[in-house]
């Protein structure tokens, strides 16, 4: 059963890394420049964290979540389809309207699928490895999804790629139906299951912010993520600086290889570290190796640097799954995980738009800023993670002193 699982969040994590890709070649082979693509990309993230709580929360409450996962699937689908048929031939209102219902619909992508992890893997070792299997797909996405998005583009068309895209998460909806799914059994009663969803609405926020350990790990993933959505670009830069004008995809895509190494390694062999052990090293190592890419004089070694960086933070996505299982609430993990996962998507987004704002600068210097703040979160982390002081305590010291 996890075997049909990965193929589910593959196949549609697939699709959401090669969209990236072919939105932007189709805007440029339709239109003659790639502006109207990037704008359907924004469209396409906006929607992630405003509809990551109502995800989170239908997702935790509906009767048939078979049903729900694959119409959401399914929505997916269509949206990458619209966008593809739209994009150059309609006006640009409309495409973006078609890119923000797959938004919409992302959350579940993402955040909605790790959720079902831990109902298909018992605890401990079993549970930790399924959580690395779970990361190595977004990676193993991230690397063939360009992939498959330049071949296809290269061999027909920019068109022809995103609709075979497109493709990839309905095949993912009819494949749900070999994941064994429960229903969480809450409130039949219609009244009673809206006063719910209203509940539910803000009981993920709430459980982040109020769990320590859920704040602190999504505070300092959503710092370094500001950190990886300008990544793409100032690698571009950064290979263009060291005589390779088309090595941006190359280093990126030796970044998404070494991070599927460093998830697999997980899934194998396992840790002995602590999930928030081994969240802590790899912010730090990830950023020193990033730094020492920055500094790097030839190409050659900003490549190699760049897949040991993505060795390095492989193991991240996988503790950070499972301290959002392991934290989550009762009854809410569901909105905890599209909620992580918004916040995420959202500061990448962010980090996107200050690196192309930043442009202007030396790409070392951008880099450097990038392994700053890969760094800054894990010095942050253990402060975050430390129990705040009870005022008996702290007042029996005071009138020690």
């Amino acid at each position: 059963m996890l075997r049909a699982y990965l193929a589910v969040a593959f196949l549609a994590r697939l699709a959401e890394e090669g969209m990236a890709v072919t939105v932007v070649l189709l805007a440029a082979e339709r239109t003659g420049s790639p502006a109207s693509g990037a704008f359907a990309l924004t469209a396409w993230m906006a929607p992630h964290v405003l509809a990551a709580p109502l995800t989170g929360g239908l997702a935790a409450r509906v009767r048939r979540p078979r049903a729900f996962y694959s119409a959401a699937l399914c929505g997916y689908a269509a949206s990458l389809a619209a966008v593809a048929v739209l994009l150059g031939r309609a006006p640009v209102a409309l495409v973006l309207v078609a890119a923000a219902a797959g938004g919409a619909c992302g959350p579940v992508v993402s955040g909605g699928l790790s959720s079902l992890v831990a109902g298909l893997a018992p605890e401990g070792p079993g549970r930790t490895r399924a959580y690395a299997l779970d990361a190595a797909s977004y990676n193993a996405a991230s690397v063939a999804g360009p992939a498959v998005a330049g071949v296809l583009t290269g061999a027909v068309s920019a068109g022809a790629a995103s609709l075979v895209l497109a493709c990839a998460p309905a095949v993912a909806a009819a494949l749900t139906a070999a994941v064994p799914l429960v229903a969480a059994g809450r409130a039949t009663d219609p009244p009673e299951r809206a006063a719910g969803l209203r509940a539910d609405l803000t009981s993920g926020l709430a459980a982040v912010w109020r769990t320590r350990e859920l704040r602190a790990i999504t505070m300092v993933t959503c710092l370094a993520f500001v950190g990886v959505g300008g990544l793409t670009t100032t690698a571009a830069l950064l290979a263009r600086a060291r005589g390779h004008e088309e090595g941006g995809g190359v280093l990126m895509t030796a970044f998404a290889v070494g991070a599927l190494a460093g998830s697999l390694a997980v899934a194998r062999r396992g840790t002995r570290l602590s999930a928030e052990r081994t969240a802590g090293l790899s912010l730090l190592a990830t950023g020193a190796v990033l730094a020492a890419a920055a500094l790097a004089p030839s190409f050659t070694l900003v490549t190699v640097a760049f897949v040991t960086a993505g060795l390095m933070d492989g193991p991240l996505l996988t503790a950070t799954l499972r301290l959002r299982a392991d934290h989550a609430p009762p009854g809410t993990r569901p909105q905890v995980f599209t909620i992580g996962a918004g916040l995420k998507i959202t500061a990448a987004a962010a980090g996107a738009a200050l690196t192309g704002a930043a442009a202007g600068l030396p790409a070392a210097a951008l880099l450097l800023a990038i392994a700053a703040l890969h760094v800054a979160a894990a010095l942050l982390y253990p402060v975050l993670l430390r129990p705040a002081a009870s005022p008996r305590v702290t007042a029996a010291s005071h009138s020690v002193q």
